[in-house]
């Protein structure tokens, strides 16, 4: 996984220091470094959750980035890359997600083609570290 993808044409910024509660709609891809609760939603568009982040929202994207802490639904039309320290508490609905290791996931995740979601569903209460220091013992 390369870390940052997507992130060369970033058209609005929040700033770790900002705070904002309310319904964000953007086009184009936005960064967001400070505290949201509320809605994020984009018809074609991506968010990037940065590291400081503590996002409280329901998420309806193309594609989201996340580096940061997650409460609330993430539902994305492309894809989902989630890398450490990452924290997802919530629902997930993708047809594509990358996760990297040391991110933390507490919910569930649908995996879809497209609009058609899929019948299997997998429940994730763990760190994905230590499912990566069970490998090497073995």
């Amino acid at each position: 996984m390369r870390k940052g993808k997507n992130t060369n044409s970033i058209d609005t910024f929040l700033g770790a220091d900002a705070c904002i509660e309310g319904v964000i709609d953007f086009e184009g891809a936005i960064r967001l470094d400070g505290n949201v609760k509320g809605k994020i939603f984009s018809s074609g568009g991506t968010v990037i959750i940065g590291e400081r982040a503590v996002v409280n929202a329901e998420i309806n994207v193309d594609v989201a980035i996340i580096m940061g802490e997650v409460n609330g639904t993430i539902d994305a039309r492309d894809r989902i890359e989630i890398y450490a320290p990452g924290r997802v508490v919530g629902d997930i609905r993708t047809p594509k997600m990358s996760i990297e290791s040391g991110v933390i996931i507490d919910g569930t995740c649908a995996m879809r083609k497209g609009s058609e979601k899929t019948k299997k569903k997998t429940n994730f209460i763990s760190k994905m570290s230590l499912l990566d220091e069970t490998k090497g013992k073995q």
